[in-house]
C-alpha cells in the first residue's frame, strides 16, 4: 500500500522551519512479518528483552541488547531494579527468572518460549559502564542460554565505553557518561546488531538520508499516558513507502533519551537508519514522555504490575504499533485508471467518472489525498458528497486487485461545486504559549492542544510556532487559510 509520502515531506519541512504540525497516523505497509526484530539501550534494553520474550512469536527474528538485563529482573521492585539489576549483579536470581518465564508461558501470559529457539541475539556491555554493570549483561547471557542456542548469541564487551549507545562517527568521547548518552567509540553498534539478526546486509547509506523518510506518528492512537508521549517516530525507507516488501526493527531509547529531552539525536544519529535505508528495514522509535519515571521504559513496574507480560500497557501499545505498521498489502500490478473526469456539480456533490481497468476488483476514490468511499466502488463512477459550496476540489482514483492492493493514483481531475463559497476562515500564527494565553489552545502535561479539535501542537513554549485555523466557535484546527 502506498504511503502518503507528500504529507510526510510537508510535515518534516514544517519541523525544520520550526512550525508545529499534526502527527500522522502510523502507515500500513507491506511487511514480512517473519522478519520483525527489536533492540534497545538501558531501560530500552530491558524493554527490548521484555518484548522479545513476551511477544516471541512476533520478535522471533532476534534482539539486540545494550546495557540491559534478564527478563523480569526487577520482579516488580524498584529496589531490585536499582540494586541487583544495575549495580550489584551478583544478586540476580537467574534460575528463578528462567522458571518465571517458563511458568508464564505455560499460562499464556507470554508467548511460548520455543519461539526463541530461532532468534539471533546480540549483547553489548561497555567495560566502563557504571550505570548497568557488565555483570548484569553477563546474567542476561546466562538467562538466554536457557532459551536460545549458544551459536545464535554474540556478546561483545571489550570496548572501554561508558553507559551509552555506541557509534563509529557521532557522539561524545567513548568514556563519557552524559546526555544524550550516545558515544563515538569507532564501532558501528547498530550495524553489528542488525547484521547479527539479519545476516549479511547491503552497505549502509553513506549520504544524508531523505528528510521525507522521517515520520512523526500519532502514538496516542495506541496509548494515552502510561508514561508514553503523544507521538513517536519512524524511519521509512523510500522503497517501503513505495509498496515494496520490507522488514521492521523496533528501537527503544534509554532513560533521559526521549525526543523531548534530546531532540532527534537518538532517532537520527545512532546509525540504524543508514542500514535500514539500503536494506528495506523500517525503524520504529516508540517514545516515552517526561511523565515517565526518569523518562524510562517500564521494566520494574512503575506503571503496571503486569509490565513484563503481554498485557502490560506499554507492551500492548508497542505491539499494536508493529501490527499496524505490518498490516499493509503488497503493491498491486494493476495500472492506474485513466480518463478521470468530474461532472454534475451541485452545491454539495460532484460526480467522478473514469475508464475501467481490466482485472480490477474495485476502485477507491481520493479527494485531496484522502479516501472518500467507505466500501470498494465496483462501477466506474462515484458521487462524492458533503462538499462546500463554491469550492474547487481535486480527485484521483486507484484500481484495487482481488487481494485489496491498490494501484498508483490516476492523474488528478478537479471540479468546482456550485453556489457561493463560505466565508474565509480566520488563521492565527503564534507561539504555542501565545495561543494558550489567547484562548485558542490549552495545555496538558507540557504539551499544547487546539481548542475544539484537540489536535496535538507540540511543546508548550514560546519557541514552537503553529498556525491555527478557526472553523467554528472556539473550534480550531492546525492548518492555513490559503
Amino acid at each position: 500500500m502506498t504511503f502518503r509520502l507528500l504529507r510526510t515531506v510537508a510535515a518534516v519541512a514544517a519541523l525544520a522551519s520550526g512550525t508545529a504540525f499534526a502527527a500522522v497516523d502510523l502507515p500500513k505497509l507491506n511487511v514480512d512479518k517473519t522478519q520483525t526484530s527489536v533492540s534497545g539501550l538501558s531501560s530500552g534494553g530491558f524493554m527490548a528483552v521484555q518484548m522479545h520474550v513476551a511477544y516471541s512469536g512476533t520478535f522471533k527474528k532476534g534482539v539486540g541488547v545494550v546495557a540491559g538485563g534478564p527478563f523480569y529482573c526487577a520482579e516488580g521492585s524498584i529496589t531490585n531494579a536499582t540494586g541487583r539489576c544495575m549495580a550489584s549483579p551478583a544478586g540476580i536470581p537467574t534460575s528463578t527468572l528462567v522458571s518465571t518465564t517458563n511458568n508464564w508461558a505455560s499460562q499464556g501470559l507470554i508467548d511460548p518460549v520455543a519461539n526463541m529457539q530461532q532468534s539471533k541475539v546480540y549483547l553489548f556491555s561497555g567495560s566502563l559502564d557504571s550505570t548497568v554493570k557488565p555483570g548484569v549483561m553477563d546474567a542476561l547471557k546466562t538467562y538466554y542460554n536457557s532459551f536460545v542456542p549458544t551459536a545464535n548469541v554474540i556478546y561483545k564487551k571489550d570496548i572501554a565505553a561508558e553507559h551509552a549507545m555506541i557509534t563509529d562517527d557521532f557522539g561524545s568521547a567513548c568514556s563519557t557518561k552524559a546526555s544524550p548518552y550516545i558515544n563515538d567509540c569507532n564501532f558501528d553498534l547498530a550495524g553489528a546488531i542488525l547484521q547479527q539478526i539479519y545476516g549479511p546486509l547491503n552497505a549502509r547509506n553513506p549520504n544524508a538520508l531523505p528528510a521525507g523518510n522521517f515520520v512523526e506518528f500519532n502514538q496516542s492512537q495506541f496509548i494515552t499516558n502510561h508514561g508514553m508521549s503523544p507521538t513517536g517516530w519512524a524511519y521509512i525507507p523510500s522503497a517501503c513507502s513505495g509498496g515494496q516488501q520490507c522488514r521492521v526493527h523496533v528501537v527503544f531509547h534509554g532513560c533521559q533519551q526521549n525526543y523531548t529531552l534530546v531532540g532527534d539525536k537518538y532517532v537520527r544519529s545512532t546509525g540504524y537508519n543508514r542500514w535500514g535505508d539500503t536494506n528495506k528495514i523500517i525503524m520504529l522509535y516508540p517514545q516515552t514522555s517526561t511523565a515517565a519515571t526518569n523518562s524510562c521504559w517500564d521494566w520494574w513496574g512503575y506503571d503496571s504490575v503486569n509490565y513484563a507480560k503481554k498485557s502490560g500497557p506499554q507492551m500492548v501499545a508497542v505491539k499494536a504499533m508493529v501490527d499496524q505498521l505490518s498490516s499493509g498489502t503488497p503493491a498491486s500490478t494493476l495500472p492506474a485508471p485513466t480518463g478521470v473526469s468530474t461532472s454534475g456539480a451541485t452545491t454539495t456533490t460532484m460526480n467522478i467518472t473514469w475508464n475501467g481497468v481490466t482485472g480490477a476488483a474495485s476502485y477507491n476514490v481520493y479527494r485531496g489525498g484522502n479516501k472518500v468511499n467507505a466500501l470498494g466502488v465496483t462501477v466506474t463512477n462515484y458521487t462524492d458528497t458533503g462538499l462546500a459550496a463554491g469550492t474547487t476540489y481535486s480527485w484521483t482514483v486507484k484500481s484495487v486487485d482481488g487481494n485489496g492492493a491498490e494501484s498508483a493514483a490516476s492523474a488528478a481531475a478537479s471540479g468546482t461545486t456550485t453556489g457561493t463559497a463560505p466565508p474565509t476562515a480566520t488563521c492565527y500564527t503564534s507561539s504555542n504559549y501565545a495561543h494558550t494565553t489567547a484562548g485558542r489552545a490549552y495545555t496538558s502535561g507540557g504539551y499544547t492542544y487546539a481548542n475544539g479539535s484537540a489536535q496535538y501542537m507540540g511543546l508548550w513554549n514560546t519557541f514552537t510556532i503553529t498556525t491555527l485555523k478557526q472553523t467554528g466557535t472556539n473550534y480550531y484546527v492546525i492548518g492555513t487559510c490559503s
